[in-house]
């Protein structure tokens, strides 16, 4: 058996059960016992705040991981056992730079006259995140490219990163540092508690997971994600030449059927079977 493991996990729609799809009875009792393991280190990777991933957790269950990669990837915090929250600085210091230590409330006025951006809730935004509401009636890459244009006018290194609520069926933006995504806050994390490419796991199931789904690192895109994202990181993967990295649920383990935290299990004794017993 591996000698350590670290599992990172997505929270809505992959391993919280909110899409349109049913969930496997059992499965996420499945995962529990999984992450329960003392050789496990579990980490959310998610675009949620801090508080909203703490609702998520009471709301469903969900067993409570050892870090948290928040606000898609702009904010890392370590849980203790006795269930304090620690924002690890050194993450914040690192993203920074790269807007000059400017703020979300800095960079919002850039934006004002975009009427096709509505800003989110101010729990929603975050030191290093600034988010925005968009109308999938817009024009999506003309949009981003003009956000894109007035960031690098006022010599502000930014990373865009696009998705979709389906339950609300509108457009997310969120607008960090360059140097902050859900893929390099997990290779920092994997280099702060010493973890490798052949000890992490990565579990995904949208647009804002990508960066992660088409990298070296083990990643499981699962059963119940969009047909298109599928397409799209396969053929990704496929000419980065790193499908040994790729695994797409396809339901029928253990009897059950492939969606949310039934992937994660899927996808876990794939990659590692040794941990299946």
């Amino acid at each position: 058996m591996s000698a350590k493991l670290l599992i990172c996990t997505d929270l809505d729609r992959t391993l919280i059960p909110n899409g349109s799809q049913p969930e496997s009875p059992h499965a996420r009792q499945l995962f529990r016992q999984l992450v329960s393991n003392s050789q496990v280190t579990l980490a959310y990777v998610t675009g949620r705040d801090y508080l909203l991933v703490q609702e998520a957790i009471a709301q469903y269950q969900l067993p409570l991981p050892n870090f948290v990669i928040a606000d898609v990837g702009s904010t890392i915090y370590e849980i203790k056992t006795d269930h304090q929250w620690l924002r690890i600085k050194d993450w914040d210091a690192k993203i920074g730079v790269s807007w000059h230590n400017k703020t979300y409330s800095d960079l919002s006025p850039l934006f004002s006259d975009l009427k096709s951006c509505r800003l989110q809730e101010i729990e929603k935004q975050g030191l290093h995140k600034l988010s925005y509401y968009v109308s999938l009636e817009s024009k999506i890459e003309t949009l981003i490219a003009e956000i894109k244009s007035r960031l690098d006018y006022q010599e502000i290194q930014s990373n865009l990163i696009w998705s979709i609520d389906e339950q609300a069926n509108v457009g997310l933006l969120d607008i960090l540092p360059l140097n902050a995504n859900k893929r390099l806050a997990m290779e920092f994390l994997m280099e702060y508690q010493n973890f490798s490419l052949e000890n992490t796991v990565f579990c995904g199931d949208s647009g804002n997971d990508f960066d992660v789904l088409i990298s070296p690192i083990k990643s499981i895109l699962v059963a119940n994600a969009d047909a298109d994202l599928k397409a799209k990181v396969k053929l990704e993967v496929e000419k980065l030449g790193l499908t040994h990295s790729l695994y797409i649920a396809k339901g029928n383990y253990l009897n059950l059927n492939g969606n949310y935290s039934a992937s994660i299990v899927e996808g876990i004794f794939y990659y590692f079977p040794e941990f299946e017993s």
